[in-house]
C-alpha cells in the first residue's frame, strides 16, 4: 500500500484539535500531538503508543460497560465506514474532577493514494455548550422570580401528563392565587408588589422539589404547582403547610378584606390521566376550585377528585 505516510502525518500535526486518522478495521494510524496530549490529560501514560490500537474495539469496550459515548461513536464510524452516510457528528460530555467540558466529536473519510481512510476529531465546544444551557434556562425562567415561567410549565405538565397516563399514576394540581394582591400595589406601590412576589416565589419552591414536581409562576400573581403520582390526600397535606408558612411571612396587606397580612386562595383537583383526556381537562378543573375558594371568602383551599 503506497501512501503518504510522511505527508499525512504533517498534515495532521497542523490540526489544532484532538485528530486520529483509522482505517476501514478502524486501527489508527496517526495521531497528532493534541491527540496525545488530551490523552494524557485523562489519564492515559505518556509512553502509551496509540498507533496500531484499534479505535473502534476500544469505543465496543466501552460500550459493553455501559458507557454512552463509546455506542454511539461505535455506531457512527461503523456507519461513516459502511456509506450509510457521509459524515458523523457527536457531542458528549466529558467527566472531569473540577469542570464538565463538552466536546464534538467528527468522522470524516478522505482518499489517499487511492486508499479510503478516516479522520477522528474531537474539539472542545464546552463555551458554546455552556452559552446554550444559559439561553434555555432563561427560555424556561421567570425573570422576576426565578420559578419556572407558563411556557417551560405547560411544556413539562403534558410530559408528566403523558408518563402518568401510560403508569396511570395520579396526577395534582394546584392553581393558586395571591388574595387582593391589587389591594397590595396600591397601598405600597409595585416595588413592594414584587417583592412581595419573590417571597411567596420562595417559599412555593420549597414545596416541589422532586423530579416530577413543578411549580411556575403562570401569570401576573397566579401560580401553579403540579404533582406527579401524588394522591389528593398527600398533596392536601403539603399545600396546608404551604398556605401556614405564607401566613407566617406576615407580608403586610392592611387593606384585605381577609386580613392585615397577605394569605392565599388555591384550587386543587386531582385526576387518573386517561387516554381521551388532556391536562387542560385538570387545569379547568383547578381554575373552577380556585374561583370557589375566592366565593368561600379566600385564605383557603377547595379540592375534589376529578371523576371523568
Amino acid at each position: 500500500m503506497n501512501i503518504s505516510y510522511e505527508f499525512l502525518s504533517s498534515v495532521v500535526n497542523t490540526i489544532t484539535e484532538h485528530v486520529a486518522v483509522i482505517d476501514h478495521r478502524g486501527m489508527i494510524l496517526f495521531v497528532n500531538q493534541r491527540w496525545v496530549e488530551f490523552g494524557i490529560e485523562n489519564g492515559q501514560a505518556e509512553s502509551k503508543n496509540w498507533i496500531g490500537e484499534n479505535y473502534i474495539n476500544a469505543c465496543d469496550l466501552s460500550a459493553s460497560n455501559g458507557d454512552t459515548f463509546g455506542r454511539e461513536a461505535a455506531a457512527g464510524i461503523r456507519s461513516v465506514i459502511n456509506m450509510e452516510r457521509p459524515q458523523f457528528y457527536y457531542e458528549y460530555p466529558c467527566s472531569s474532577p473540577e469542570t464538565k467540558p463538552w466536546f464534538l466529536m467528527r468522522v470524516v473519510p478522505f482518499e489517499l493514494d487511492g486508499h479510503r481512510f478516516y479522520v477522528i476529531s474531537h474539539s472542545n465546544i464546552t463555551e458554546r455548550k455552556l452559552a446554550e444551557e444559559r439561553i434555555q434556562h432563561l427560555s424556561r425562567v421567570d425573570t422576576l422570580t426565578g420559578l419556572a415561567n407558563r411556557r417551560y410549565f405547560d411544556e413539562f405538565f403534558a410530559k408528566e401528563w403523558s408518563r402518568c397516563t401510560r403508569a396511570q399514576m395520579p396526577i395534582t394540581l394546584a392553581m393558586l392565587d395571591i388574595d387582593y394582591f391589587k389591594y397590595l400595589n396600591d397601598s405600597f406601590g409595585h416595588h413592594s408588589g414584587d417583592d412581595c412576589l419573590k417571597s411567596i416565589s420562595n417559599v412555593l419552591s420549597t414545596y416541589a422539589k422532586r423530579p416530577s414536581d413543578i411549580c411556575a409562576r403562570y401569570g401576573g400573581d397566579e401560580y401553579m404547582i403540579m404533582y406527579g403520582n401524588t394522591t389528593l390526600d398527600e398533596a392536601l397535606v403539603q399545600i396546608l403547610k404551604l398556605m401556614d408558612a405564607i401566613r407566617k411571612l406576615e407580608i403586610p396587606n392592611p387593606d384585605a378584606p381577609t386580613g392585615p397580612s397577605v394569605t392565599v386562595s388555591i384550587g386543587l383537583s386531582t385526576a387518573y390521566p386517561e387516554m381521551e383526556t388532556n391536562e387542560e381537562d385538570l387545569i379547568r378543573a383547578a381554575d373552577r376550585l380556585l374561583y370557589a375558594a375566592k366565593d368561600a371568602g379566600r385564605d383557603s383551599v377547595e379540592f375534589e377528585n376529578l371523576e371523568w
